[in-house]
């Protein structure tokens, strides 16, 4: 129920070079964020708009056969609301993140999260931990869950990267 974060050139949010083999920029911050530690919107998967309540019912993509979404406007949240040139990240490009950068767990201005720093420059972005919506709840505050723009196979949701103090996968 979170948006992730990424851009290829555009300038009217901050974005950083990580270093990564692929040469995409990654935001500073989450889609309805001012601040890397604001926790910014939740999206259901596949929608551009926040929520008062996430339910498969109330979904406007659960079960919709889709492809790769990242950079259509029509269900990428990050394209639909900060424009050309900004979209979800793929799986392979969460891979990337992970495979090319080290993780620290950290807390950042009172939030907790990684610094996730490029192994090839001084380059670092914070990703808070703040876990995901389920009706009108939050849950699992201490966990972090981004998008990516690959539907499951059942087209019930998407695959993500999951973090934790003490992990982080895709």
């Amino acid at each position: 129920e979170v948006i992730s974060f990424t851009t290829l050139d555009k300038v009217e949010h901050d974005y950083v070079d990580l270093g990564l083999p692929s040469k995409l920029k990654w935001a500073t911050y989450n889609v309805g964020a001012s601040s890397p530690e604001e926790y910014g919107n939740y999206y259901a998967w596949g929608e551009v708009t926040p929520k008062t309540e996430y339910t498969p019912s109330n979904s406007e993509t659960y079960g919709v056969p889709l492809t790769d979404i990242s950079g259509n406007p029509q269900y990428d949240a990050a394209a639909a609301n900060w424009g050309e040139g900004w979209r979800m990240p793929t799986n392979t490009e969460m891979h990337e993140l992970i495979d090319y950068c080290t993780w620290e767990w950290t807390t950042q201005n009172g939030v907790n999260g990684y610094k996730v720093k490029s192994k090839t420059n001084d380059n670092s972005i914070f990703i808070p931990a703040k876990g995901y919506r389920h009706g009108s709840e939050t849950y699992d505050t201490s966990t972090g869950y981004y998008w990516n723009s690959i539907p499951q196979d059942d087209n019930v949701g998407s695959y993500y990267m999951r973090f934790r103090s003490s992990e982080h996968c895709v």
